[in-house]
């Protein structure tokens, strides 16, 4: 068991290994106490992860993990992109900047259909598309996810209804930082993203995936229940309503429901016809009775 040496009253631990410590003030000292509390951070506990930030009460083994939890209070970014104005406060999210941003290496590769990417981690996220493992569940329904961030967005928009990133523009908001960074676009015009085989050019990442799919003909999406691919993830999500029967778009005016927003698009249409057909209907004879009435008038 790892032998932990008390600390004097007027000493505070400020991410150094357990039992390096240096004089701080009462207030900074209360701080730190009123912290560790709060996380409960056990002297085992403290043994086996002897590196503790004096901010927040973060443990872990490893200095240089500590050296970089840091950064996410200090705000220090030492890693410079030597092409442009770009830092990172790891030297990890410099390397993925560089590849993706200027030597456009794509190192990860699918085994199962060709497809690559700059980041380890994305990789690791597109192979669910061949699995369909979906570990992370809605607590609230029956929705799963591949990724934790679209797990947020699913609930941010289904029950929260939390919008918190607003156009400063029109007013338009959103669950999504990143969608809030492509709509923007609308008003900028930028399309950073540019396709490598013609001159096409997006405003949004996802829509130079999608039209990326004309020149490779991959289809990665994959229907675990029939077999079914598609190019794109939502294709994907809305063959999948023919499985579950899901039919999430609801009608206003009457009790259908549908698969797709095109269908239930459609059907407010009929509504619409509906509508004016009756309103015409009962003018019409309004009219032909005045018209009766102006004809009888001029024989009088």
């Amino acid at each position: 068991m790892a032998t932990i040496k008390r600390q004097a009253p007027n000493e505070i631990n400020d991410g150094s290994p357990t039992g390096v410590s240096h004089v701080a003030s009462d207030s900074k000292r209360n701080d730190a106490e009123d912290v560790m509390a709060a996380k409960k951070v056990s002297l085992n506990n403290v043994g086996e992860k002897p590196y503790i930030c004096g901010f927040c009460g973060y443990v872990t083994g490893m200095k240089s993990r500590l050296s970089q939890h840091m950064r996410t209070h200090t705000g220090e970014r030492p890693y410079k992109c030597d092409r442009c104005d770009y830092s990172a406060a790891q030297k990890g999210h410099l390397n993925i900047h560089i590849a993706l941003r200027h030597t456009g290496e794509k190192p990860y590769m699918c085994g199962k259909c060709g497809y690559r990417t700059a980041h380890k981690s994305n990789l690791s996220k597109h192979m669910t598309n061949h699995t369909g493992e979906r570990p992370y569940k809605c607590d609230r329904c029956d929705y799963s996810a591949a990724q934790k961030l679209t797990l947020d967005n699913h609930i941010a928009a289904r029950h929260t209804g939390d919008k918190p990133f607003m156009c400063g523009e029109c007013g338009y908001r959103t669950a999504r930082k990143s969608s809030l960074s492509g709509h923007l676009r609308t008003h900028t015009g930028e399309k950073p993203y540019k396709c490598d085989q013609c001159g096409y050019s997006a405003a949004t990442k996802s829509a130079l995936k999608n039209h990326l799919v004309i020149h490779t003909g991959a289809k990665p999406y994959i229907c675990g229940e029939c077999g079914y691919r598609a190019a794109q993830r939502c294709g994907l999500s809305y063959h999948m309503r023919s499985h579950t029967g899901e039919k999430p778009y609801k009608c206003d005016q009457c009790d259908y429901s549908a698969a797709l927003k095109s269908n239930l698009d459609r059907h407010l249409a009929k509504h619409t016809v509906a509508k004016a057909y009756k309103g015409e209907k009962f003018r019409k004879p309004y009219k032909f009775e005045q018209s009766n009435q102006s004809s009888s008038k001029t024989q009088q």
